[in-house]
């Protein structure tokens, strides 16, 4: 990882489950990556311990003295370069990090900014379609996805260039659109007092929806599945996603197919609020996991079901974006942006 008078930068999209970093040349827009290595971020007490642990592997510190520009996605809001990480409640400051670190040029992004940025070059064989459509050059778009927590953010033509809005419609108020979502809505209620789109649409979330079924005697859950949840190394949602892709579990089946109708009337949704003739981008960690599923028509049912709006809807392509470091690409991509050459 040397050459003359090196120049590198150095990015990373922190989320809930994972937090991936890159090490790539210095050019404009991100250049040839060098390195990478991904962590799993409960292993971590805070940012800075991951921060540490990244440091001390011997790539990143040969690469430290000659990095240019650093940037930071995080799963978060993100004002005045400083962000509290949703489901980790870890804060970043961009001031901080670069003075304990002695890195230059940091910045920090909301996690579906960056992935927002990465969709823009990604190749056609990094999506799988869900709707074909026609969609205008400069048109809006959005990227929506639920891993962890569900990100959102707009694809917008400024005139002279993209720029991606992050957005907190994750957090939004969860709108039922019938009457078994009407009683989930309810069973959330008791439990959370309000209730967001998040709560539903998310890893966490699909537990909730299967714990809904079971608890309100919609169903019965297999000793199986049950069993395989128990694991000292299962993620119940993973488990609970598999056994309803593989028909495995009625209760599982059930769970996941109201799991990806309220995802598709979410992706209307918000398809509706941006206007996003340009497209919508299906990302994070769930869906290409649940593609084929996807892919059964139910999700667009609930997508373009909005009433007068139906045929708006039926017109907008809809994509499920393959690649899982496309949230990585965007950070790499803010960095090269940010390239200082004083």
């Amino acid at each position: 990882m040397t050459t003359s008078n090196p120049r590198f930068i150095l990015a990373a999209d922190i989320g809930g489950t994972h937090a991936s970093f890159a090490i790539a040349e210095g050019k404009t827009g991100g250049g040839r990556v060098l390195y990478e290595k991904s962590f799993e971020s409960r292993q971590f007490a805070d940012f800075d311990a991951l921060m540490a642990a990244f440091l001390a592997l011997p790539e990143a510190a040969a690469a430290r003295p000659h990095l240019n520009a650093v940037t930071f996605a995080v799963a978060g809001p993100v004002a005045d370069s400083e962000s509290m990480l949703t489901n980790l409640g870890w804060k970043v400051n961009a001031a901080g990090v670069a003075g304990r670190y002695g890195l230059p040029t940091v910045r920090i992004v909301n996690d579906f900014h960056a992935a927002g940025l990465g969709v823009l070059n990604l190749p056609h064989a990094s999506f799988a379609t869900l709707q074909s459509a026609e969609a205008p050059e400069h048109g809006t778009a959005v990227i929506i996805g639920a891993g962890t927590g569900l990100g959102a953010g707009l694809i917008h033509w400024n005139g002279a260039g993209w720029e991606v809005l992050p957005s907190e419609a994750g957090n939004a108020d969860f709108a039922p659109i019938d009457e078994l979502q009407d009683r989930l809505l309810m069973h959330l209620r008791r439990t959370y007092g309000r209730v967001s789109w998040e709560r539903v649409i998310s890893g966490p979330g699909l537990m909730r929806v299967f714990s809904f079924l079971q608890e309100t005697g919609l169903g019965v859950p297999s000793k199986q599945l049950l069993d395989a949840t128990k694991r000292p190394d299962a993620d119940p949602s993973a488990v609970i996603a598999e056994y309803g892709l593989s028909k495995l579990d009625p209760l599982a089946v059930r769970a996941l197919d109201l799991f990806i109708s309220a995802y598709g009337s979410f992706a209307g949704n918000i398809a509706l609020t941006a206007l996003a003739r340009g497209g919508v981008y299906i990302a994070g960690g769930i869906a290409p996991r649940i593609v084929n599923r996807l892919k059964d028509g139910s999700f667009m049912r609930a997508f373009t079901g909005k009433g007068a709006f139906t045929p708006l809807l039926s017109g907008i392509p809809v994509r499920v974006v393959m690649d899982a470091q496309v949230g990585l690409r965007g950070a790499l991509r803010v960095a090269g942006e940010s390239l200082h050459y004083g």
